[in-house]
């Protein structure tokens, strides 16, 4: 099954479950996720629509660093040694309980769990993803692990990470990298092609995104394919994509 949608609403709510059939919210990375909110904004979508969702990151983003600039829930200064970097820690834990409630009123598919580039690879940073990980596996939804900075050097640690747990997957940029672990449930983000990391601004051509059909079509183990655009033209690529990916 190829689910093809944005990181973002990019049209108003009717317009976009009717354009595509998953979403991933965004507001769930920046501040505590509301589970009344998220339980309702289910029960307004069409069946059949998918949510994913970023996870919160307090259990991912130490306290300070500049993506905590725009939340307005802030933890408790004497304690923000205790969070981020998937440290096993008993508030980090509480953490992702808040994030796994909301992702059940959500009915999320997948979880998205993006480290930043700081939380390099490394061997203890090895012990302590795989620590974390065993801790939070569950049946009621697909946790996904999108490690940014050296860890793209190193898929041999990657799975050495995730390798044993089946409930968690590699999400890549597939113009960037492959899964190092292969699963039933493949997760694509697409944050364009140069400029490093993510170019956001980057326009897909028709050339780019024939090849990224191919790469999906190629993909014969996979029981469900996610292909997220996170670009600005994130609408229209995401648009023509479905249209040209019939698989």
């Amino acid at each position: 099954m190829l689910l093809v949608g944005c990181c973002g609403w990019c049209l108003g709510r009717q317009r976009y479950y009717a354009s595509f059939n998953v979403v991933e919210l965004q507001d769930t990375f920046y501040e505590m996720p509301d589970e009344g909110r998220l339980r309702s904004l289910r029960g307004e979508a069409p069946e059949g629509f998918r949510f994913t969702m970023k996870a919160w990151q307090a259990v991912t983003h130490p306290p300070g660093g500049p993506t905590w600039r725009r939340a307005r829930h802030r933890v408790p200064e004497e304690l923000a040694d205790r969070y981020g970097n998937l440290r096993t820690t008993k508030e980090n834990l509480e953490a992702w309980d808040v994030i796994a409630r909301a992702a059940r009123a959500l009915g999320a598919s997948v979880v998205v769990v993006q480290t930043p580039p700081g939380f390099g690879a490394s061997e203890d940073n090895v012990r302590q993803a795989a620590e974390f990980f065993r801790a939070v596996a569950t049946r009621d939804f697909t946790i996904g692990w999108e490690p940014r900075g050296t860890w793209r050097s190193r898929p041999d640690l990657i799975a050495k990470v995730i390798g044993d747990l089946d409930g968690v997957i590699h999400v890549v940029d597939p113009f960037r990298a492959s899964p190092a672990v292969e699963r039933p449930v493949v997760y694509f983000r697409l944050h364009g092609i140069g400029g490093g990391e993510v170019n956001y601004r980057y326009r897909y051509t028709d050339n780019d995104l024939e090849a990224l059909c191919n790469k999906v079509r190629g993909l014969r183990e996979a029981r469900e394919v996610y292909v997220m655009f996170n670009n600005v033209f994130m609408k229209d690529d995401a648009s023509r994509f479905k249209s040209l990916c019939a698989v």
